[in-house]
């Protein structure tokens, strides 16, 4: 099993930013590599087992499942069904943290799963630094304009 773990600080609260990413169809607007979204069945975006199809900027196709959503621990849970990246078994979970000391929240992105032996590098560093740290830095972006 493999695992990824990206972590940062953004600079606003940790209501501001669950603001912006609470919504699990909202990917397509603030992260950078995903292009559309939609939820199939016509289900509510913050229900759980409803299912995203996205498509990524570059032409790929991800469907993901919603597993866990929580408003007071800023955290959702989500599993992959479909990717062109050749992981089974991906569980990821995105969570927010207050940080007492100013309007800043710690927000961590993690993910396990399963790949052919001998990717485990390749899909760390695309899921590590491509998803997960390119969308931290979308966010920390978004909220320094402010």
């Amino acid at each position: 099993m493999v695992r990824v773990y990206v972590s940062s600080v953004v600079d606003t609260s940790a209501d501001n930013v669950w603001s912006r990413i609470r919504d699990f169809n909202a990917l397509p607007q603030w992260h950078p590599t995903i292009a559309d979204s939609r939820i199939e069945n016509s289900d509510a975006s913050d229900r759980v087992g409803c299912i995203r199809h996205m498509h990524t900027r570059d032409g790929g196709m991800i469907r993901e499942r919603l597993l866990a959503l929580s408003d007071y621990d800023y955290q959702c849970v989500y599993e992959i069904i479909e990717s062109p990246m050749g992981v089974a078994n991906y569980i990821a979970t995105l969570k927010l943290t207050p940080i007492t000391d100013g309007q800043r929240c710690f927000a961590e992105w993690s993910a396990e799963f399963d790949c052919a032996e001998g990717r485990e590098r390749e899909l760390t560093e695309l899921i590590g630094n491509g998803v997960f740290q390119g969308g931290m830095d979308a966010l920390k972006r978004h909220f320094a304009r402010r």
